[in-house]
């Protein structure tokens, strides 16, 4: 998990986020891992667009910003690739294996959101909270509400990503690749990473101790949900 905010500006507005993940997925090709992710987490920006307006959200303005930082995450990762940069280690097993074969759309789009989650989410809270002068509380309801939504998404990814028949074997590969990740256990251990990193803000050295070992520790979780497969009979 990489502590320091990202150098080049950040977009300030979901509609900003939302029309550079437009250009990029209009830039990749189908098939690349990073393109399937990139089209699941745009409509779910959109969403989020959608929901500022409506008055789902407590605090709009709070949850635009989270929203914002939190994408740019994402988006700052994907530049370091292209300009032959290194991004965090949760990233990496994406962005290697994101033309291999043997990987099927449902598992980069779940390794997609591991690293997102589990890496991007807790840093874009902590720095929420700190431009804001915020304590974490201050956040939960909307953290809540977008976690409604991003469960949503995790329905829809399964699917139109997961092969058919809708019933899959249980000893199927992939189906048990895919039943070994969960998206609510992944939200809950980015909210309880950002209130141990919110603990530590005042021991510089222990937070980035700490948010190196998530940072690796999600890395090898996204490793293992890349995991080639046999092709399909």
């Amino acid at each position: 998990m990489t502590m320091p905010t990202p150098a080049r500006p950040a977009p300030r507005t979901v509609r900003s986020v939302v029309a550079r993940m437009s250009a990029l997925g209009a830039a990749l090709p189908p098939g690349d891992g990073v393109a399937v992710f990139n089209g699941v987490y745009l409509s779910v920006t959109e969403e989020v667009g959608r929901r500022l307006a409506d008055g789902y959200f407590h605090d709009p303005a709070a949850t635009e910003e989270l929203d914002v930082r939190f994408a740019e995450r994402y988006l700052t990762a994907v530049d370091a690739v292209t300009t032959g940069g290194r991004p965090p280690a949760c990233w990496r097993p994406l962005f290697q294996l994101r033309c291999h074969p043997g990987v099927r759309p449902v598992q980069f789009a779940l390794a997609g959101i591991n690293a997102h989650i589990g890496h991007d989410l807790a840093l874009a809270l902590l720095d929420t909270c700190r431009a804001r002068d915020l304590e974490p509380d201050a956040l939960e309801g909307d953290f809540d509400r977008i976690g409604e939504l991003l469960a949503g998404m995790e329905e829809r990814i399964r699917e139109e990503l997961m092969p058919g028949p809708d019933l899959l074997d249980v000893a199927d590969p992939l189906t048990h690749l895919v039943g070994s990740w969960s998206l609510e256990k992944a939200r809950d251990a980015a909210w309880a990473a950002f209130r141990a990193l919110w603990g530590l803000r005042a021991v510089p050295e222990l937070a980035e101790e700490f948010a190196e070992r998530v940072d690796a520790t999600v890395g090898l979780v996204g490793r293992f949900l890349l995991t080639p497969l046999p092709s399909a009979c």
